[in-house]
């Protein structure tokens, strides 16, 4: 008896453990929204309502996370199998571990202009950027953190979390229309304050796209002695980065966000700045990251940094054009569309956010969607399945009679997909 899971679907047939094998026609939200598909009731899959086999999903959520590249899987698969060494050993294979990561490290150094000693390789963005704003406080003597209200929660909760426990002020900078920082406010809050300043600001938005700066943050920071965090997470593997002519002190990179493997990133310390660790417990990562190193993933990290870098030209125009198109195309075919951010200005060119006009039908916008093999967002995918709705959007467009969608692309997506999507929307809205 064949059955249903959202990883390997068979649209046919779906179990229920307690009683006898039957199709779905229908997915029902009511269960769903009353989690009445548990124990001694049918497994529902929402794929499952065409009947189509899980090949035919079309997936416009690499924002969220992207497809392992089978390159990087090779690259892998020898520290999966035979190459299981632990990197602190002595042995042989300890140091035929310890290499390929040191190799790793130094691959990831070279394509973002950093020395190899700047480089610390972590869990993912998030830890990396908690690691440098608990350090930036606790370290190196922030007692005040600038940060804005459309950051990752990764940012925005540990902010907030310190700000809680007393060991930071919280300042929050304000916002243009298009949701760009306004940087004046910015100058503003680094020259009226009287304690040395964190500012965390991410470098590209992951729900709106829009773009940082950098440089520009990074010199105010320097004529004011603040420190600047710079979460990278949505630009590390989608742009080219020159850390040894940026003024910033730590960035942050996640492996799965560019067709590399869940579960590892990288943090970047400037050479002049000197932290303690946030993980205790072993001298790995050169004293500053205790934990046996996920060594499959370090070198799935590099070598998808590495193929990134070097399809980025052609890539990046490719994506572009998806996402010009996408615009196009809904402006034509959609009434009452709006976009979301500066799509068409300083803006990520793997995002589109949409906003439709909210009626009955594009309240359930995503779960339709979702039914008809189609992947896309409304927010972060870290705090899915929530319904509280996107603070990024909140922030910037708080408008009760629109519905956002975020709409993000790789290099596997095409125009046929695009096409297929906006028809459907159309149908859905």
């Amino acid at each position: 008896m064949q059955y249903c899971s959202t990883i390997h679907c068979q649209p046919q047939q779906f179990i229920n453990p307690f009683a006898r094998c039957f199709d779905v026609v229908e997915y029902s939200l009511i269960h769903h929204k009353a989690g009445l598909y548990t124990a001694g009731l049918p497994y529902f899959c929402a794929l499952a309502h065409k009947k189509k086999s899980c090949m035919n999903r079309i997936y416009l959520d690499n924002a969220a996370t992207t497809a392992l590249d089978p390159q990087v899987l090779e690259a892998m698969m020898p520290y999966l199998t035979e190459k299981f060494g632990n990197p602190s050993s002595i042995y042989s294979y300890g140091r035929e571990s310890r290499l390929a990561i040191e190799n790793a490290r130094k691959s990831v150094a070279k394509i973002l202009g950093a020395h190899p000693a700047e480089i610390f390789f972590t869990s993912g963005g998030t830890e990396a950027s908690n690691t440098a704003i608990t350090a930036a406080v606790r370290d190196l003597g922030c007692t005040h953190i600038i940060t804005s209200a459309i950051e990752h929660h990764a940012t925005l909760h540990t902010v907030e979390y310190l700000h809680k426990q007393g060991e930071a002020a919280l300042s929050f900078v304000k916002l243009l229309p298009d949701g760009h920082i306004d940087m004046e406010h910015l100058e503003q809050l680094l020259a009226q304050s009287e304690d040395k300043c964190l500012v965390t600001l991410m470098h590209a938005n992951n729900e709106i796209g829009n773009m940082l700066d950098i440089h520009a943050v990074g010199e105010l920071c320097k004529l004011y002695g603040a420190i600047f965090h710079s979460d990278t997470v949505q630009t590390v593997g989608h742009f080219p980065f020159d850390l040894r002519n940026t003024p910033v002190h730590f960035i942050t990179g996640g492996g799965h966000k560019f067709h590399g493997p869940k579960g590892v990133g990288m943090l970047y310390i400037n050479e002049n700045v000197k932290i303690q660790p946030y993980i205790h417990g072993g001298s790995q990562e050169r004293n500053m990251r205790a934990g046996t190193e996920n060594l499959y993933g370090i070198v799935g990290f590099a070598k998808a940094l590495e193929l990134a870098t070097a399809g980025y030209d052609e890539e990046s125009a490719y994506i572009n054009a998806l996402k010009m198109h996408m615009m196009e195309q809904l402006r034509k075919q959609v009434k009452g569309v709006h976009f979301n951010g500066d799509p068409t200005g300083h803006s990520l060119y793997t995002v589109l956010n949409v906003s439709f006009p909210k009626t009955e039908k594009s309240e359930m916008i995503l779960f339709n969607l979702d039914i008809n093999n189609i992947c896309a967002s409304g927010g972060s995918a870290c705090t899915s399945g929530a319904d509280a709705g996107s603070h990024v959007i909140r922030a910037i467009n708080n408008n009760p009679n629109q519905v956002a969608v975020r709409f993000s692309f790789c290099k596997h997506n095409t125009r046929e997909e695009i096409d297929a999507v906006v028809a459907k929307l159309k149908e859905l809205i």
